[in-house]
């Protein structure tokens, strides 16, 4: 596995095995993986640049060092980098600005083309809590814990949690108490509301399946994959109805894919198939 050049930034590590699959990694490990100012332009910069790569399939993001994220790095103040003297309206304009883009970074994992798996382990703390809704796939330690922790500074959360959370779990008490509270929410529970999907014993194991359910997703058909996301994420803010004839315009172009008899093919001779990059 070796760091790729076309991937380069302060706080972000990237990795891109042959198979189609790449590895990001938060790399702030000594400040705790707290998001300032590199660490959020490298995630916006990384996610949109993967979405467009066609030798990358499906992603998986993990964090350097001993805690997944603290958070918001309060040292640098992120929140406040758009502020100055000037008067309300403007502050609040440039600080309008600054959230959106902050949001922005954020929403990449949910907009890129390709899967995105996160692999999670100790603190996951305030914009960590943002960052792993807005993935395809959560898996994470035993030892793992989530903290809406934005009131706890002075703020309703601003770039993603509020939105995305109620709609990963699916319970509005649960919600409601852990983001007016900022309480720990351990493993177990993460995993029983629907937070994560699978529970591993170390950090390591942890990527390792990761890594092997991107691999999985990434030798099948990158029309079927892009699609299937592109859909859910659509009928999840839509209705049913709605859902459903977005789906029929879309595959009325989609079932036309070469893909198709290739899968099929393979199938019929239980060999793999080979698909071109999308």
């Amino acid at each position: 596995m070796a760091a790729n050049s076309k991937y380069q930034y302060k706080a972000v590590k990237v990795q891109v095995f042959p198979d189609g699959v790449a590895h990001v990694e938060l790399n702030r490990p000594k400040q705790l993986n707290a998001f300032n100012h590199d660490l959020i332009s490298g995630i916006e910069e990384c996610f949109n640049e993967i979405s467009k790569d066609g030798d990358i399939r499906a992603v998986v993001l993990s964090a350097a060092g001993k805690m997944f994220t603290a958070g918001l790095d309060l040292k640098e103040n992120a929140l406040l980098d758009g502020a100055g003297d000037e008067d309300v309206a403007r502050k609040a304009f440039k600080m309008q600005q600054h959230i959106l883009w902050f949001q922005g970074a954020i929403s990449t994992l949910e907009n890129c083309t390709k899967p995105v798996i996160i692999a999670l382990h100790n603190g996951v703390i305030g914009a960590g809590v943002d960052l792993c809704t807005a993935a395809d796939i959560r898996y994470a330690t035993r030892d793992s814990y989530y903290c809406v922790k934005e009131v706890d500074v002075g703020l309703a959360a601003d770039v993603g949690t509020l939105q995305r959370l109620p709609k990963v779990i699916g319970n509005a008490s649960l919600v409601r108490e852990l983001c007016y509270t900022s309480r720990n929410m351990p493993s177990e529970e993460a995993l029983q509301c629907g937070l994560v999907s699978k529970l591993f014993d170390t950090k390591e194991q942890c990527i390792e399946e990761a890594l092997k359910t991107a691999r999985i997703i990434a030798a099948k058909s990158p029309v079927a994959v892009t699609s299937t996301k592109a859909l859910l994420n659509y009928s999840r803010d839509h209705s049913v109805a709605e859902g459903l004839q977005y789906t029929a315009v879309w595959n009325a172009a989609m079932l036309q894919t070469e893909d198709i008899p290739k899968s099929v093919a393979a199938f019929m001779t239980k060999t793999p198939a080979t698909y071109a990059k999308l």
